[in-house]
């Protein structure tokens, strides 16, 4: 019997399928931000930027916060975890192979 496969949001991955909220995933990497500085940043208007970050804060990929007019945003990292939990999840049936394979090379050589 394999081992449970990590629980991965799928919401989380159809979120993120978008480029633009890639983008702004991955400036959100390097701290919080506004609104106004992740548009500036991406090249976008202030209201298709809202929009982008309704979806991810929608699927619970950033969090917000008010301060007096602003809206502050960052990342949550319990989605990135999942994630990785997830591609690691291959890594380790990968190697499994690669190790299967390599015992497999080494039998057949064995044999020569």
């Amino acid at each position: 019997m394999s081992e449970k496969i990590p629980d991965v949001n799928l919401t989380t991955l159809n979120a993120l399928s978008e480029p633009t909220r890639i983008n702004i995933v991955e400036l959100l990497r390097d701290g919080p931000l506004t609104v106004g500085e992740i548009a500036d940043e991406l090249g976008l208007r202030q209201p298709q930027t809202s929009k982008h970050l309704k979806v991810l804060n929608d699927n619970r990929i950033v969090e917000v916060e008010s301060e007096a007019n602003r809206r502050i945003y960052r990342l949550r990292p319990e989605p990135f975890v999942a994630l990785g939990d997830w591609v690691q999840s291959f890594r380790r049936v990968m190697k499994d192979r690669f190790d299967n394979l390599d015992h497999h090379l080494k039998e057949i050589q064995s044999k020569e």
